[in-house]
């Protein structure tokens, strides 16, 4: 499973409880421009219609050399590919218990382009802080152990 883009702000301001994965319908040119990396998660959400999943605000740039016959639509809204019943099962979440949908990551696997979603709640803004802290002080204890290493007993 390789990365192709990765949605960090997701699991700064949400609160990941449970995560999916779901195969996307894609145009040609998205499949080219994803293969060149030019894709971006960022402002992602997925939401639900008619009892399916659908990818909104995930930008995918059509690369220079798309073919002239094809009009690229930079956000176009993307269907998202699961089991009826794993669908069924987030949709009683999502309306029941105040869950959000959003995308993690977009991986290949097998040579096909997947997204990772994940049921989330948004974060307080104290919990975000807290992130913020524990992210500081791992950092922080990353850099010490280091120095501690290096300058350790000689011999």
């Amino acid at each position: 499973m390789s990365n192709i883009a990765e949605n960090r702000r997701a699991r700064y301001e949400y609160a990941i409880d449970e995560q999916y994965e779901a195969g996307m319908v894609l145009q040609g040119w998205e499949v080219k421009a994803v293969r060149a990396g030019q894709v971006q998660l960022t402002d992602g959400y997925v939401t639900i219609r008619n009892g399916e999943l659908y990818l909104i605000g995930c930008r995918i740039n059509a690369l220079r050399t798309a073919s002239t016959h094809v009009s690229p639509e930079v956000e176009r809204t993307k269907k998202l590919l699961m089991h009826k019943a794993e669908i069924k099962r987030l949709i009683g979440k999502v309306e029941q218990k105040g869950f959000t949908l959003v995308p993690l990551n977009l991986h290949y696997k097998d040579g096909r382009v997947k997204v990772e979603i994940a049921l989330a709640k948004g974060k307080a803004e104290h919990d975000k802080r807290d992130t913020e802290k524990k992210r500081d002080w791992e950092r922080e204890r990353g850099r010490l152990m280091r120095h501690k290493v290096s300058s350790g007993p000689k011999g």
